[in-house]
């Protein structure tokens, strides 16, 4: 399984961005799908994470502002993100849970990870 996160960029405070993660491996649509985040200095911190079937769960941080999906049929999950803060400000990293190990919001449920994308809210 191979994971490849695309759509950071430099952004003002408010604005919206789209992360796109495709992922290769014919059981995609099978596997929890996550997104966590890494600011400099910091600790690796969920995001939100979709399951197989809709599902979605989310940081209380992002609630009401990030929103997670997923098209099986392109073998890609997506987070949009809306009235960014500079808070937001981090690496983004998808991450697949081939073992469906149910812990959503923890990195240890996850065993496939992309590499980052850096999202950059200026005030």
């Amino acid at each position: 399984v191979q994971l490849q996160a695309s759509g950071g960029g430099l952004v003002q405070a408010g604005g919206s961005l789209r992360l796109s993660c495709a992922v290769s491996g014919r059981t995609f649509w099978s596997y929890p799908m996550g997104w966590f985040r890494q600011a400099p200095g910091k600790e690796r911190e969920f995001v939100a994470a979709i399951r197989w079937d809709g599902t979605r769960m989310y940081a209380d941080s992002v609630k009401g502002r990030f929103t997670i999906s997923r098209d099986n049929a392109k073998n890609t999950v997506y987070l949009q993100m809306n009235s960014l803060k500079p808070e937001d400000t981090a690496a983004y990293y998808c991450a697949a849970d081939s073992g469906y190990s149910g812990t959503y919001s923890s990195i240890g449920g996850y065993d496939y990870w992309g590499q980052g994308t850096l999202v950059t809210v200026s005030s």
